[in-house]
């Protein structure tokens, strides 16, 4: 199988397992503790990220590089990522009344597909072409 089209059936499943945690916990945070949709998340997101940031730097880039760099760079991306979808979202919710859990899975689609090519051609680009 084509290593590309490998890699991106890996971060794809991953980035499921992932979002199975950022649902659940956003579930938990917004229903169980009745926080509004930006805390509930806001904390989701930062529990999935961490999830999904090891699994795909072990097990889709296989990526031996430095951690502490690799993690930097992908803070940097949610530095961008976080606050738009954090103000977009609340304003699909608060103002025009989108349904939050439609609005949580349209972020997470967002973010697999700009996340993918983010770390495939920037956090993981050095480790792409080198078999581990």
């Amino acid at each position: 199988m084509n290593k590309d089209l490998l890699q991106s059936i890996k971060f794809t499943l991953f980035s499921l397992s992932a979002g199975i945690i950022q649902l659940g916990s956003f579930a938990l945070f917004h229903d169980a503790f009745h926080m509004a949709w930006w805390p509930s998340y806001l904390i989701s997101l930062i529990l999935s990220v961490l999830w999904n940031f090891t699994l795909n730097r072990n097990f889709t880039f296989k990526s031996a590089s430095n951690v502490p760099v690799a993690m930097a760079k992908v803070f940097l991306y949610y530095l961008i990522f976080t606050p738009l979808s954090t103000y977009v979202g609340n304003y699909l919710t608060m103002t025009l009344h989108f349904n939050d859990y439609l609005v949580t899975i349209l972020n997470m689609l967002v973010n697999l597909v700009t996340e993918f090519f983010y770390q495939k051609y920037y956090v993981f680009k050095d480790t792409l072409h080198q078999d581990h």
